[in-house]
Order: structure tokens, then C-alpha cells, then sequence
């Protein structure tokens, strides 16, 4: 995870469900939804708020995205569960193609306080993304349990509040776990560990600029072979192609969320060529920057209308 600081500005409004008030109190004590359903109308990005009582847990299970944890920005892909504790202040910048849940719940029926002193306790208290590695046993269970708690809540049967309570609480110990784990493992980084971590720092900040992967092996004091060697050992992509899929993510978004032609689209991602420009994006999406736009438009208004 790649993580960065920003600067805040306040107040920071509190919530309940993003983007809605209710000033007479609780009507829920869990609310679950895909991430889609709510970001999709704020343009896949979810402002700086809080929830005063309200616990929430994210399983992202598509796309990927950037997190703001009172102003560090945090970086995440799937498969991963971002935990957030009540009262802190938080948003989200979500790629197009997200997926995944947002549970919502009573800090109350948390299965233990955050802050108490024990390994449970220190893991709610604090915001956090915890990946969740292919083919692990204990993953695997968080993500059944949570889909689960989702079916639950969807379907309103007998019994639901005991196996949502249950669910959750089982989620959330099984992802302390595996937190713990990670911090034990990351005592033992190694070198290029952080050269992962620097290098998606700066493809973050300079994706725009264009800048060649020299440009990068030289910011790590490496050779150009030698950070591709790196970074398909950590990631299994190398310099080019991470580069490119970062570029046609940004892309991407401008397409769908901002107003002008393919020219100017094109012009502000920092490309010269808009005829380049328009085959680089065919290559890497199987369509032309025009047509995709087009799909992402009738599909957004699609799942706008059925919400």
C-alpha cells in the first residue's frame, strides 16, 4: 500500500450514510450496500466525513482506489477489507470499475471496544486496508462471512440480525489476524519491498507526466533493468505495463467524470498527439477512447435509473 499526506480543511461534515442527514437519531443499527450503488452518484468519489457512532467495513472486491485517512492517503486493490473506526474522518476515490460492500453498524455491536488493551482492541481503534493474499485460508473466511452478513441483510429472513452480529464480528477478528501478521512480516521488508512502495508513490504523483521508467529507476538509485527485474518479482507486471494501466485508470476516469472532447481529454492527460493518444487507449482496452465513453455513460445511467 502506498501512502501519502494531503492537507485538511474544516469542518468535516458527519454522516450517517454518506451524503444523507437524519437529525432524529439511528434508524438502523446495519446498513449494507455494494460500493457502486452509493459512489456511482457522487462521480466514484466519496468527500472527507465521519460517522459519529457508526463503524464501517469495506470489502473491496474489484478496482481499486485511493483512501484518505485524516490526510494520509492510502492506496488499495483487491482483494482487501478497509476497516474504519467511528469518528474518524475519512473518504474515498474509487477507479470506474469498483466493487464490492460497504457494512455500516453500530459501533455498539462491535465484539470488542476499540482501544481496549489487547491485540482486537488496537486493530479497531485505528483505520486500516488489510489485503487479503489469494489462496489464504483465513481470506477466504472473511470474505465468506462478509458475503454472507450482504445475503443476510438482502434477505431479511428469520434469524438475520444473530448471523449479521455473528458474521461480522467473525470478519473483523479473522482480518485482525491477518493484520497482525502483516505487521510482524513487514519488520522484515526487504530492499525491494520499498522500492515497490517509492515507486508507486511517484507513479501516483507524476502518472500525468509521462515520465519514462528511467525516470523512476533513477528516483531509486537503480537501473532501469533492474527496477522492471523488481517490480515483476513484487507485482508480476513490469515498468511499462504498470505505468500504462495507471495512465488508462486516469484516463478512465476523465473520460466518464469531465466535459470536453476526445481532443481535449487528451491534451490534459498530457498527451500531445490526440491521434496517439486514441490508439494507445484502443491498445490497451480493446476500444477507442470515444466508444468506451459511450458504454460507461449508458451503463452509469442504467444502474442510476435501477437505484
Amino acid at each position: 500500500m502506498t501512502k501519502r499526506k494531503v492537507l485538511l480543511a474544516d469542518p468535516i461534515p458527519t454522516y450517517e450514510l454518506y451524503g444523507e442527514d437524519d437529525p432524529s437519531g439511528s434508524r438502523f443499527w446495519v446498513h449494507c450496500e455494494t460500493i457502486p450503488a452509493r459512489s456511482a452518484l457522487h462521480h466514484w468519489e466519496i468527500g472527507l466525513h465521519r460517522h459519529e457512532r457508526y463503524f464501517q467495513i469495506l470489502l473491496v472486491t474489484g478496482g481499486s482506489g485511493d483512501a484518505v485517512f485524516e490526510g494520509e492517503v492510502v492506496r488499495f486493490e483487491p482483494l482487501s477489507v478497509v476497516t474504519v473506526p467511528p469518528a474518524v474522518g475519512h473518504g474515498f476515490r474509487f477507479s470506474p470499475d469498483i466493487d464490492g460492500y460497504v457494512f455500516t453498524f453500530l459501533s455498539s455491536r462491535l465484539p470488542v471496544r476499540p482501544g481496549e488493551p489487547n491485540a482486537m482492541g488496537r486493530f479497531l481503534a485505528e483505520p486500516r486496508i488489510t489485503r487479503l493474499m489469494p489462496q489464504e485460508p483465513d481470506g477466504d473466511l472473511v470474505v465468506a462471512h462478509l458475503l454472507r452478513v450482504a445475503a443476510e441483510w438482502q434477505g431479511r429472513l428469520t434469524g438475520r440480525t444473530v448471523l449479521m452480529e455473528t458474521g461480522l464480528a467473525a470478519a473483523l477478528a479473522l482480518t485482525a489476524r491477518l493484520a497482525a501478521q502483516d505487521r510482524m512480516e513487514l519488520e522484515g521488508v526487504d530492499d525491494n519491498d520499498r522500492r515497490l512502495e517509492t515507486f508507486s508513490s511517484l507513479l501516483q504523483r507524476e502518472v500525468r507526466n509521462h515520465r519514462p521508467a528511467s525516470f523512476y529507476a533513477d528516483a531509486l538509485g537503480i537501473t532501469s533493468t533492474h527496477l522492471n527485474r523488481v517490480l515483476k518479482a513484487k507485482t508480476g507486471l513490469g515498468t511499462q505495463e504498470l505505468i500504462a494501466r495507471r495512465l488508462i485508470e486516469e484516463t478512465q476516469r476523465e473520460l466518464l467524470f469531465t466535459p470536453g472532447s476526445i481532443k481535449e481529454v487528451a491534451f490534459r492527460l498530457g498527451f500531445s498527439d490526440p491521434a496517439y493518444f486514441s490508439r494507445f487507449f484502443t491498445r490497451q482496452t480493446g476500444m477507442t477512447p470515444a466508444a468506451w465513453r459511450a458504454q460507461e455513460q449508458t451503463r452509469l445511467g442504467s444502474r442510476e435509473e435501477s437505484l
